[in-house]
């Protein structure tokens, strides 16, 4: 059993979509990060060292989600997933938020979950 580190609320202007005008206008995604860490060594060291450096992870979080545009908020978030199991977790789940989607019809929010591991 793990323990779970969320970060949430990331937002990052990228110019990702299938239409034109999402590539080149852009738009805001909002990122949520849960994270199974394992945080006892930290906690008993108190040593940044023995867990994630959350800042450091969202600032990769933030490169990969600013660069190489995409047509899908899957592959977004799998790119995401990706970022976050390179670091020391067991497991990760990420959602992307795409509050501002070409939707006609009033609506709150698209959010997209998925949920990765090592194993």
């Amino acid at each position: 059993m793990t323990d779970q580190l969320a970060v949430r609320g990331i937002e990052i202007h990228a110019h990702h979509g299938v239409f034109d005008f999402e590539r080149r206008d852009g738009q805001v995604f909002v990122i949520d990060l849960l994270l199974g860490i394992e945080t006892r060594p930290a906690a008993a060291a108190d040593d940044l060292a023995l867990t994630v450096d959350y800042g450091t992870l969202v600032d990769e979080v933030r490169t990969a989600v600013e660069n190489d545009p995409v047509d899908l908020i899957e592959t977004l978030a799998q790119r995401i997933a990706d970022v976050c199991l390179k670091a020391d977790v067991d497991w990760v789940e990420v959602t992307v938020h795409k509050p501002n989607a070409p939707i006609t019809t009033t609506f709150s929010d698209v959010a997209l979950t998925i949920r990765r591991s090592r194993a």
